[in-house]
């Protein structure tokens, strides 16, 4: 008999933080069946990426992103 959804989040839940990043990005991935959609996330990561090798732009310490993302939405 299949382990009921409860079940299977409260063994995800025990796992390592490293392991259920990994669990995470496989679920995430797949629901992702546009490779259209995975291209343009592909080249705007890359894009990204370049502008802050460049020093185009500066990269934002993630507690001060968490901080303004919350802000925007209060």
């Amino acid at each position: 008999m299949p382990a009921s959804l409860i079940d299977i989040e409260s063994q995800a839940l025990r796992l390592a933080p490293e392991e259920r990043v990994r669990l995470a990005d496989r679920l995430l991935a797949s629901l992702s069946a546009d490779p259209t959609i995975e291209a343009a996330w592909a080249e705007e990561a890359g894009r990204r990426l370049a502008e802050i090798e460049s020093g185009t732009v500066a990269a934002v310490p993630i507690g001060d992103a968490i901080a303004r993302a919350r802000n925007a939405i209060r």
